[in-house]
């Protein structure tokens, strides 16, 4: 198709969110195959320095402005602050990333204590979402990681996460320590700690 790229850059600047690639390539009527290397010319326009980058996560494609020039962006805008992640929070969803789909009951079995607080934020932060139930006794729900998440920790998807059995053993570990659940959230292993696709997050430590 002729000016397919220009095409795609009009859809995706007008549209402002993710839209599927397959989706594109269907009201289009052109190959995938074509949609993708467009997308993946466009990418190489608006990447670098350049204040607009093209994100594809997911099968999905969506602009977004470069993050180097958040802080300018901010004292323009003045946009409302994002709530920092707490260090109990990015436990509980390292747990969500690598255990999904989980339950809450499951999340606080490893990490042994409440997590009720941490769902709560991260479902509405968007990192996280409710996907189904469980089939068990009071069909409790399962979380999973959204396409939040994976924009967020600049992830194509969820095969992108590295390989962090380690994390999840140490928790395992602190759990057997535990003789019950209890009602308050601490974080319960260092910053350091923290699976590499989460750090350079802005860490609240709640003591």
């Amino acid at each position: 198709m002729k000016n397919l790229n220009n095409i795609i850059e009009s859809i995706l600047f007008v549209s402002g969110k993710a839209v599927e690639i397959a989706f594109i390539a269907e009201k289009l009527e052109v190959p995938v195959g074509d949609v993708n290397k467009a997308i993946e010319q466009l990418k190489q326009r608006y990447s670098g320095e350049s204040g607009i980058h093209l994100l594809t996560f997911n099968k999905k494609a969506q602009f977004s402005s470069n993050p180097e020039y958040v802080k300018s962006v901010e004292s323009v805008l003045n946009p409302i602050k994002e709530k920092e992640l707490t260090n109990a929070m990015l436990e509980t969803l390292a747990i969500v990333a690598y255990k999904q789909p989980v339950t809450r009951v499951e999340i606080e079995e490893i990490r042994g204590v409440d997590c009720t607080y941490s769902v709560q934020n991260l479902t509405r932060l968007g990192l996280i979402e409710a996907v189904g139930r469980k089939e068990s006794i009071g069909k409790p729900l399962l979380f999973a990681t959204t396409d939040e998440f994976l924009k967020r920790f600049s992830l194509t998807s969820i095969d992108d996460l590295p390989d962090h059995q380690a994390l999840l053993g140490k928790l395992q570990s602190i759990e057997q320590n535990i003789n019950s659940v209890t009602t308050v959230e601490k974080p319960m292993f260092n910053t350091q700690d923290i699976p590499e696709f989460l750090e350079g997050e802005k860490v609240e430590v709640v003591e």
